[in-house]
C-alpha cells in the first residue's frame, strides 16, 4: 500500500504569529482527503510559550517578542539561521500515535545528524536532539481532530544568545548547540532541504510498517 500524499512547501522567513494562523486555519479547514504537507521555514526572532509553559522560564524582559501559542511545552526561541519544519500530518490516516510522531520526529533529526558524522542523543522525558549535554534540536506539537501541526526547530548557523534569557523548554541551565558547532557549513536551506527528506523517508517508512502488521 502506497503512503499518503505528502507534499512539501518552502516558506522562506515568516513572522510566527501569521505562521501560526495558517498552521491553524489549515487544519480547521482539512477533510479526510486532504494532502499532508511539511511547510519549511525560518522565523525573525521570537520567544514561544507553549499551554502548559510557566512565564518564570523567561528570565528577564527582552527586546525580543513573546507569543504564547497552543503547542505542548515550556518557552522556545525561534530566529534567523534555524530550520523550522511543522509538520501538518492526519496522524489517524497514517496510524501514527503521538508518542510514535514525537520519536518519528527526534529519529529523523538523528538521521541527518548522523550524516553529518555528528552523533546525538535523546534524554528520557526531554523531548528534543542532544549533542554532547547541549541541545540543538527542540519539539513541539499541537494536536487536534487526529492531525497534528507546530513541529520542531534545528539550530544551524544563528545567534544563540537569546536562550541565554530563558530555562529553554523548562530546564534551567540548559545548553544550546548548533550544528556550525561542528563545523557544518550548509545554508539553513540545505539543511531544511535534508532535513524534510530525512522525515519523508521516516514517515514512509512508519506507515508502511504499520499497514505491513495490520
Amino acid at each position: 500500500m502506497s503512503s499518503p500524499a505528502l507534499q512539501i512547501k518552502y516558506l522562506g522567513l515568516v513572522d510566527y504569529e501569521p505562521a501560526w494562523e495558517a498552521m491553524r486555519q489549515f487544519s480547521r479547514a482539512r477533510d479526510a482527503g486532504t494532502p499532508d504537507e511539511l511547510w519549511l521555514l525560518q522565523h525573525p526572532p521570537v520567544y514561544t510559550l507553549g499551554l502548559a509553559g510557566k512565564p518564570e522560564h523567561l528570565l528577564h524582559a527582552t527586546n525580543i517578542p513573546l507569543v504564547k501559542i497552543d503547542r505542548g511545552g515550556q518557552i522556545t526561541y525561534h530566529g534567523p539561521g534555524q530550520a523550522v519544519i511543522y509538520v501538518l500530518l492526519d496522524l489517524q490516516r497514517r496510524g501514527i500515535k503521538v508518542r510514535e510522531l514525537v520519536r518519528l520526529l527526534e529519529q529523523a533529526v538523528l538521521d541527518l545528524l548522523r550524516s553529518y558524522g555528528i552523533a546525538g542523543a535523546l534524554r528520557d522525558g526531554a523531548p528534543g536532539v542532544y549533542v554532547r549535554e547541549a541541545k540543538i534540536a527542540a519539539l513541539g506539537l499541537k494536536i487536534a481532530h487526529g492531525c497534528s501541526y507546530h513541529g520542531l526547530a534545528l539550530n544551524v548557523n544563528m545567534d544563540l544568545s537569546p536562550f541565554s534569557a530563558i530555562n529553554p523548554c523548562g530546564y534551567a541551565g540548559l545548553a544550546t548547540t548548533q550544528l556550525r558547532a561542528f563545523g557544518v557549513t550548509d545554508s539553513v536551506d540545505s539543511v531544511l532541504d535534508k532535513l524534510a527528506a530525512q522525515l519523508a523517508r521516516r514517515l514512509a517508512m512508519d506507515y508502511a510498517a504499520t499497514h505491513a502488521a495490520a
